[in-house]
């Protein structure tokens, strides 16, 4: 029961998150774009990325979907995203690592790559993810998130 409700509470808090991001994220988030791309398209290299590595996507979330359904309910008038969605997963080998040399990096597990298309920029595809903080076990889950998201956008 409480496994549910912090999955819950974390996916939402991806959702606040993402929701509030301004077009230039701050120097902790990593964003990689590509021109005159799919968006469905480079959703599925994301995944594909995550999942030919070994990891099971845990959660897929629709957040333009989630925008869009809740404009009028929040008085929104501006389309942000044509699409935006976010992946979450976790790896039990480098989860161990980074937990194991600081019991407190339970708080960065499940791991979030988002990718989006904004609404005014159509084809320019953008992923990325919020870096952790540099540290034992982090740096190593940050180059994890950094070549998925690159390899996602084609840079690889």
């Amino acid at each position: 029961m409480i496994a549910i409700l912090l999955r819950t509470v974390l996916v939402g808090a991806v959702f606040v998150v993402l929701a509030m991001m301004p077009a230039r994220a701050g120097d902790d988030v990593s964003v990689y774009s590509t021109a005159e791309a799919d968006f469905a398209q480079v959703s599925q290299d994301l995944k594909d990325a995550i999942v030919n590595r070994g990891y099971a996507v845990d959660y897929h979330g629709f957040l333009a979907d989630m925008l869009k359904r809740t404009a009028e309910d929040v008085g929104a008038s501006k389309e942000l995203y044509k699409d935006a969605e976010f992946f979450t997963f976790c790896s039990a080998v480098i989860s161990r690592q980074a937990m194991e040399a600081d019991i407190g990096n339970v708080a960065y597990c499940p791991y979030v790559l988002f990718v989006f298309e904004k609404a005014d920029e159509p084809g320019n595809v953008h992923v990325g993810f919020r870096q952790l903080p540099a540290g034992p076990g982090r740096d190593a889950i940050n180059l994890l998130l950094d070549e998925i998201a690159r390899e996602a956008v084609g840079e690889l």
